[in-house]
């Protein structure tokens, strides 16, 4: 009876022993998925190289990630990425405008490039908070190269970052430029991502995409911001492609009011019996620059190094 008594004891403790273990296992492959975002698989198969040792665990698959990711990255480079976003992001005095791009627009459309997009966004935004100047209004643009040799907060480079995302997506994507804005004294900035979600009520740091995005810098003596005028204005730049402010007395309308390109002189989008210059007046808002992106566009540079190939051909 004795012994009975005893085996059952010892058999109960195990139990629970065993019932402990299988909890803290469980506890640490929920802690791993929720940290990382990976599999189950693959979370669980960390946890039993590393002792249930989360944070090793997370650094292995990490590891692995990122290796996959430049082995895929690597692979795919030589696809074409015609598709994308454009992302803005506003926040304060500083603004960024950045273009990422991808294979098929099933893949922009996805979260996990949209959250990318917003990734690249903050970390642009971030350089402008270690520049520091004495005028009203600071720009600095990223090619390709400069963007991927970023290094981020989290560690590691955007080049880094962006073979994780190929290696998840499993096509080809790449971060093609970006333009930064900061301004001081009375100057304010104003950026739109077109098409625009519905029933925003602020765009004040949070990351708008799309496949259209302007940012403006702009000087107003109203006190409180009108959001609709400086959304109208963002997108009469995004919609009629003005190739400049315009001046009074110096620049004359165009005779075809479709062929112009000065912002004040144009027909205003949201009131076709207004020109731009009229709207701003009407709400003493003065612009003093502007930027454009358009996914996929041919930039400048695009142009000089399509002059140069061509050359080299001839030659």
């Amino acid at each position: 009876m004795l012994l009975q008594k005893t085996l059952a004891r010892a058999f109960h403790t195990t139990r629970q022993l065993c019932s402990a273990g299988a909890g803290l296992e469980k506890s640490a492959l929920s802690t791993l998925r929720k940290k990382t975002g990976y599999t189950f698989a693959n979370c669980k198969k960390a946890l039993a190289l590393h002792n249930n040792d989360v944070t090793q665990a997370e650094k292995w698959l990490h590891e692995q990630a990122q290796s996959l990711g430049w082995s895929k990255a690597t692979k795919l480079s030589d696809r074409v990425t015609t598709q994308g976003l454009v992302g803005i992001l506003v926040s304060g005095n500083r603004g960024a405008m950045v273009e990422l791009n991808c294979e098929t627009d099933f893949v922009a459309r996805n979260d996990t490039f949209k959250r990318f997009v917003d990734h690249v966004s903050r970390i642009v935004l971030h350089y402008t908070d270690l520049t520091e100047f004495d005028g009203d209004l600071w720009k600095l643009g990223f090619d390709a190269d400069a963007l991927k040799n970023l290094e981020t907060p989290q560690g590691g480079s955007l080049a880094d970052h962006l073979a994780l995302l190929i290696g998840a997506m499993g096509e080809n994507a790449s971060i093609r430029r970006a333009l930064c804005f900061k301004v001081n004294n009375d100057l304010r900035l104003a950026g739109y991502a077109h098409p625009a979600p519905t029933n925003v009520s602020t765009t004040q740091n949070i990351t708008q995409v799309g496949k259209y995005g302007a940012i403006v810098a702009f000087r107003s003596q109203q006190d409180v911001d009108d959001h609709e005028i400086q959304k109208g204005i963002c997108q009469q730049i995004v919609g009629m492609k003005p190739l400049k402010v315009g001046e009074y007395g110096k620049d004359i309308p165009a005779e075809n009011k479709d062929d112009e390109t000065c912002l004040i002189h144009q027909e205003y989008l949201l009131d076709a019996d207004k020109t731009v210059g009229e709207v701003l007046k009407e709400n003493a808002i003065e612009i003093v620059d502007y930027h454009r992106f358009e996914c996929g566009e041919q930039t400048q540079r695009d142009i000089k190094e399509i002059i140069r190939a061509q050359q080299q051909n001839s030659n």
